[in-house]
């Protein structure tokens, strides 16, 4: 496969990703689905890690790595100058940049699963008590303590596997940008088309 068609196919997987991590960013703003107040959403939410790191900063990435393959691959072949191997080398700084922001999606969401959610710890009569009971991460391995949490309802399971969730889909992107950064050094170095300049090579041959 040439290195401007791999790079389409790592495009058109980072899209998907970088939807469902902006989705559950959005979904992590209503603890269990419901409504609360500004300040009783964990603080974590608030860093964008799913909407700014894995999302908005992927997008540009996967967007020029679709444009990477506009035409026929062949066509390149034996014209340096046509520019491909500059857009191959450019579209490293575009993968950096994914891996960039996957990696701050990946911090972001490792230290919240590990402080766990805010929620209702106590209630005092008609005031609810909020705060973090979780701070070390034991929780993970003891399913009693999510009683701590009294409201709302389900509330450790939401905030656990929505930041699952943008934990594995940004180390996936992290590693589909690093396999990027390989491939547009191949392209750069080799050429967009190696292995079709090569068939092309071949056929003239066999014609003569």
């Amino acid at each position: 496969m040439c290195s401007g068609g791999f790079a389409k196919c790592l495009g058109i997987t980072l899209m998907p990703l970088a939807i469902v991590c902006v989705l559950c960013n959005i979904l992590l703003f209503f603890p269990s689905g419901q409504p609360v107040e500004q300040d009783h959403i964990t603080k974590q939410v608030w860093y964008f890690g799913g909407i700014l790191g894995s999302g908005v900063l992927m997008i540009f990435p996967a967007l020029v790595f679709l444009g990477l393959k506009n035409n026929d691959c062949c066509g390149c072949c034996g014209n340096e100058s046509c520019g491909r191997r500059f857009a191959m080398l450019s579209s490293i700084l575009f993968a950096a940049v994914g891996v960039a922001g996957a990696g701050y999606s990946v911090v972001v969401s490792s230290v919240a699963i590990n402080q766990g959610p805010k929620c209702v710890v106590s209630k005092n009569g008609t005031n609810d008590v909020w705060g973090t009971p979780f701070g070390n991460g034991d929780y993970l391995s003891n399913t009693t303590l999510w009683k701590l949490c009294i409201e709302p309802s389900g509330v450790v399971s939401w905030h656990l596997s929505l930041f699952s969730v943008l934990l594995v889909m940004g180390l996936i992107q992290v590693a589909l940008c690093a396999v990027q950064v390989v491939n547009g050094l191949l392209g750069a170095i080799c050429g967009d088309c190696c292995g079709c300049c090569g068939g092309v090579s071949i056929s003239v041959e066999t014609i003569n």
